[in-house]
């Protein structure tokens, strides 16, 4: 196990190395529809690569981030019904989740999604919008994300199972939630006045 636990650690520091990095396009996109707008409102010219640069901007940041999403346990849950059970309830359902509903998802995306963007790639698809981009890039993200979510799956699920078993300390125990930590904030600042 300890190997696995190793394994994890490896694809743990690597997802959030590019979580971190790949997060930055988020402000390119910002600057580039900026700049479009304001050149298509000033000058009376629009590109449509430009528009179409800020969509895969976008499917980058949303399918290559979400591996980081999983690791800092921010993914979607319905945390109302989740507090409510005990912590051995939410790791099963955590390890059944992830091996019945994410990993297989991700090998589905992969193994469907591959022929969609190798088909893209051999024909060199273009946009269908006159001086678009190219279209194979973008349905490479696909596999590509799922890969690397299919990976950080499989780390979740080492940690879960070592968690489970004791051999590691829960990694999200004294994690505050996003929203927690804005309304302690808030009130620490209406304390103050």
């Amino acid at each position: 196990m300890q190997a696995l636990l190793n394994l994890s650690r490896v694809i743990d520091v690597v997802t959030r190395w590019l979580g971190k990095r790949l997060a930055w396009l988020i402000l390119v996109a910002v600057v580039i529809a900026t700049v479009n707008a304001i050149v298509r409102k000033t000058l009376d010219m629009s590109s449509n690569s430009w528009l179409e640069l800020q969509w895969v901007l976008f499917s980058v940041v949303f399918l290559l981030c979400s591996p980081w999403t999983l690791l800092d346990n921010e993914h979607i849950r319905i945390d109302i019904v989740s507090n409510l059970m005990s912590k051995r309830a939410r790791d099963v359902i955590d390890v059944i989740g992830h091996t019945f509903f994410l990993l297989p998802l991700c090998v589905v995306m992969i193994v469907t999604g591959g022929p969609f963007f190798m088909r893209s790639f051999e024909l060199n698809e273009q946009s269908g919008n006159a001086g678009g981009l190219p279209q194979w890039p973008a349905k490479a993200l696909v596999v590509i994300g799922f890969a690397l979510l299919l990976v950080q799956g499989i780390s979740e699920l080492i940690k879960r199972i070592a968690v489970m078993r004791g051999l590691i300390p829960d990694p999200h125990a004294s994690q505050m939630h996003t929203l927690e930590a804005e309304v302690e904030h808030l009130v620490e600042a209406m304390e103050k006045r």
